[in-house]
């Protein structure tokens, strides 16, 4: 496929088909979810606003109570172009899903992927609220889905917004509809990643602290592409 990444110990990383950025499911992590995590009400309006934005500190390090350094980065949250999607993110920030959460999957010119705050390996995580899609598959009521671990999001690729430097996308695996929490943001140091464009939805930018996602796309991984010393988003904040 044009575009594929052809190093062999990228192929080994998580259920990857062919655009080599999704998120793996495995066997049995999407089973019926914990009582605290049901979400049983009806789903919250979409967020009105056009842009939003969310600050991340992040930190590499083996322990984030001694790190020596902490990386900040603020991303802008387009809503008019995947207002789902920034949604979505908004959501998960404001319940602080994303606070200790690591970047999981990490190649060098190409991408950071985080997000699973279940397991932190890529194989979980799943959509804020209902959003009519549960994995992967449309539906009318959240009640025949079975738990808010199989809630995902419904494609929004199509919306002009590209797989630039600095751009956020949402990971998910090998099929349509199945995002959940598992983001990636590309390097200022990529040129376009232009086989992701209309597969996987991009709906935010860096707009602040790029570099420093740069900086840690460069630390040193092992052959599933996970850093070997963790790189971990110690909290995330969305504006007003």
């Amino acid at each position: 496929m044009n575009g594929m990444l052809s190093v062999s110990r990228r192929t080994k990383s998580t259920c990857i088909v062919g655009l080599l950025l999704l998120m793996a499911w495995l066997p049995g992590c999407l089973e019926a979810e914990s009582d605290s995590a049901v979400n049983t009400g009806e789903p919250s309006p979409l967020y009105e606003g056009e842009i939003s934005t969310v600050t991340m500190e992040i930190v590499h390090a083996e322990s984030t109570t001694n790190a020596s350094l902490t990386y900040t980065i603020v991303i802008e949250l387009y809503h008019t172009q995947a207002p789902i999607h920034a949604d979505n993110f908004r959501r998960h920030t404001q319940s602080a899903m994303y606070d200790n959460v690591t970047f999981h999957r990490i190649i060098d010119d190409f991408m950071i992927q985080g997000g699973d705050f279940e397991n932190n390996d890529g194989s979980g995580g799943y959509a804020a609220q209902w959003y009519g899609y549960c994995d992967g598959e449309a539906m009318d009521n959240s009640t025949d889905c079975g738990g808010q671990t199989l809630y995902t999001l419904p494609d929004e690729a199509d919306n002009g917004l590209r797989h630039l430097p600095c751009m956020v996308s949402m990971a998910k695996t090998g099929q349509p509809n199945t995002g959940g929490s598992q983001f990636f943001i590309m390097p200022d140091d990529i040129t376009e990643h232009t086989w992701l464009n209309g597969a996987h939805t991009v709906f935010g930018q860096v707009i602040s602290g790029c570099e420093h996602v740069t900086t840690l796309s460069e630390v040193e991984t092992d052959n599933y592409d996970r850093p070997i010393i963790p790189v971990t988003i110690i909290s995330a904040t969305a504006s007003a």
